[in-house]
């Protein structure tokens, strides 16, 4: 456990670190490729560790330089792995791997943590079987673990309800090219977290391969493209760069934040348009971004579909807000990798503040009264966010700080810098 310290006449500059979303992708996509590629300025953080030792067992060569992932691809000539491969509490990376097992030769295990286990996949084992994929849920009272028999991604037609996440589309777009025959993928309903589709389709095209999108209702990939190994960097990440964002908002201060893209397709980067509607002042340049709070921050009502890893930073920016805040459309976030609705407004709650919780999301209002013990539900997202409220109100400590790991695995020393 960790207390927070903190924050008075917040004036700092700090580098983003690299994109949780586009290193993973590339993981994927370098290990598919033949020949080596470098992805450079890398994030190692748990979930591409998780990955890359997957896609090294299956045999791909990847290493990591403390900057750089190099990584000799096999052309989806994979092997079957001697073990198990366990993706943790990855729910992109566990995903993502279901479809690549669908090209090795042989029978592959991929399982999950006891979280993970819990969490959704059915929706993405219907799909591949329809591709012809040999894939099946080993227990029928867990979602994890999954068997798969590969050499058996067919191709054809498939439809997936978009409600229910993005990652599968993605999951299914990464290893499309390698399909026997065409996929088209049509989407029921309305898809969430279209951004993250997005950085799917753009890293692909990167690479040389290219996706027909239909206006989010069908993809098409055709067979035989195949991705070209290259150098490729990594652009900085806009999720984790909220936390620096919400600590201008919250103390009030003022914060510059580097190593970001302006135009980039992550959908984090629409949270400035939420922040500015809450009074913030923003100045985005070429590579950076500046935010500076003031004491007039508003609540807002938002949907935030196409953001929801940003909604408990949002939520303690909102305990610091004058009014009510509203977060709606997100309720697919109580299977994320804790019940993330339900935690928020529980932690809140502790400090005083007024939450509910609704089906569609939250509702919250008026400013922490106390400081608290925070459980974190082992949910990176949860402990940075708290972490975050914690440099605007006293007493604020932290359970099982360790878990930022996920995703941000040095978040406490570049809050430290903040000082």
């Amino acid at each position: 456990m960790i207390e927070i310290t903190p924050i008075k006449d917040l004036d700092a500059t700090v580098a983003a670190p690299p994109s949780k979303a586009h290193t993973l992708r590339a993981l994927f996509i370098a290990s598919l490729a033949s020949g080596r590629s470098v992805l450079k300025n890398a994030l190692n953080a748990e979930d591409q560790q998780l990955s890359a030792a997957a896609l090294r067992e299956l045999g791909a060569g990847i290493n990591f330089d403390g900057r750089n992932f190099s990584v000799e691809g096999t052309g989806a000539r994979f092997s079957a792995p001697k073990k198990e491969l366990f993706l943790g509490n990855s729910g992109a990376g566990i995903r993502f791997l279901m479809s690549l097992a669908s090209l090795v030769e042989g029978r592959t295990v991929i399982n999950g943590s006891e979280r993970m286990k819990k969490r959704p996949a059915a929706e993405l084992v219907t799909a591949l079987q329809k591709l012809g994929v040999n894939v099946k849920q080993v227990n029928a009272k867990e979602c994890f673990p999954v068997e798969i028999i590969g050499k058996s991604l067919k191709g054809g037609y498939v439809s997936m309800d978009g409600s229910k996440s993005s990652q599968y589309f993605s999951s299914i777009l990464l290893s499309a090219p390698y399909a026997e025959n065409d996929i088209e993928l049509e989407v029921r309903g309305t898809m969430k977290s279209r951004p993250y589709v997005d950085i799917t389709m753009g890293c692909m095209d990167d690479f040389g391969v290219k996706v027909k999108n239909d206006k989010y209702n069908a993809f098409h990939v055709k067979a035989g493209q195949r991705y070209t190994p290259r150098s490729y960097e990594i652009e900085g990440d806009y999720s984790s760069a909220s936390y620096f964002f919400a600590a201008a908002a919250i103390t009030p201060g003022k914060v510059k934040v580097t190593n970001l893209k302006k135009n980039s397709l992550q959908g984090d980067r629409n949270f400035l348009e939420v922040l500015k509607k809450m009074g913030c002042k923003i100045k985005v340049g070429e590579d950076y971004v500046i935010v500076e709070g003031n004491e007039k921050t508003e609540g807002v009502s938002i949907d935030m579909a196409d953001m929801p890893d940003l909604v408990p930073t949002l939520a303690v920016i909102a305990a610091f807000a004058k009014g009510k805040t509203t977060i709606k459309n997100v309720a697919h976030l109580r299977i994320k990798e804790s019940n993330r609705i339900k935690a928020v407004v529980t932690e809140l709650k502790k400090l005083g503040v007024k939450a509910v919780e609704k089906k569609y999301g939250m509702v919250i209002e008026g400013r922490p009264k106390r400081g608290a013990e925070i459980e974190t539900y082992n949910d990176h997202r949860i402990a940075m966010a708290f972490s975050v409220l914690g440099l605007g109100q006293d007493g604020v400590k932290i359970k099982n700080p360790e878990c930022v790991s996920k995703s941000f695995p040095d978040f406490f020393d570049r809050i430290e810098e903040l000082q």
